[in-house]
This record gives C-alpha cells, structure tokens and sequence, in this order.
C-alpha cells in the first residue's frame, strides 16, 4: 500500500471510486481535477499493485482543514488503509499551517463515525438533510 499525492492520472480511477461510494453525492472527474489544481486544497491517493483502492481531500481555509471526501473501495476496507490516509493528510496539512479539522460524515455511516473518533474527532453539529438517495442527516465532527 502506497500513499502519495493524488496525480491527474489517477483522476478516473478517483471519480470511479467516489461514484462507487457516494452515489449521486460523488465528485465528478472535472470537479476533482480542478481541486488539484488548487493551492490551497491536498488530495491523496493510496494505491495497491498500481490501482488506486481510495483517495481523500482537505481543503485549507486558514488554520482549518475541512476534509471534502474519504473514499475506500469495499474490497480494501477495514485494513486501515483509510486510517493511514487521514493520518498521512493531516501530518502534511499541519505543515501547511493547519491546527483544526472539520468533516461531515452521514449519521448512519457508524463505521466511519468510529474511524473518525478514534483519530479524535468529536461531534459538534448536524447539517440537515445534507446528503441525497437518500436524504439523510450528516454530522459536523472537528478535532481541534
């Protein structure tokens, strides 16, 4: 398992990905490929025998982090693979001058709700019916 900085060659496989996790709540391959190009936003790829198995983003807006998507192909899931990515996106965001970290997650997502508190984030809010098919609450976790 490799992780690196996300390439534009791994831009396919990336929005396959989130297409596969996120349904219609997925980033398009244009809209990935422009977060890359942003200075002020990192994304990761981790990959395995030269496949991309999941990817993640933050973007910076000062000393916060806001970390736009966690995606881990279900084959590759509960092996840590999305721990080490987190870990590995928050180290280099820290070194860009990033203290907070904020994230929604959906309710029902108890797996990755527990991922998330045991890398410290705690519950701070609820958006509303922020995710569609289906319509579904999300929660505001920060690590601060």
């Amino acid at each position: 398992m490799e992780i690196r900085t996300m390439l534009p060659e791994d831009l396919s496989q990336a929005a396959a990905l989130e297409a596969a996790c996120f349904g219609s709540d997925a980033w398009s391959e244009q809209a990935l490929e422009q977060a890359l190009s942003d200075k002020n936003a990192l994304y990761l790829s981790c990959m395995e025998e030269g496949r991309l198995i999941a990817c993640c983003g933050i973007w910076q807006s000062f000393e916060d982090g806001d970390i736009t998507n966690v995606a881990v192909e279900e084959g590759s899931r509960r092996k840590g693979c999305a721990r080490r990515l987190l870990l590995e996106l928050m180290r280099r965001a820290k070194l860009c001058g990033v203290e907070n970290f904020t994230l929604e997650v959906r309710e029902s997502n108890l797996p990755a709700v527990r991922l998330y508190e045991s890398l410290g984030f705690t519950v701070e809010g609820i958006r509303k019916n922020f995710y569609r098919d289906p319509a579904e609450n999300a929660l505001i976790m920060w690590k601060r």
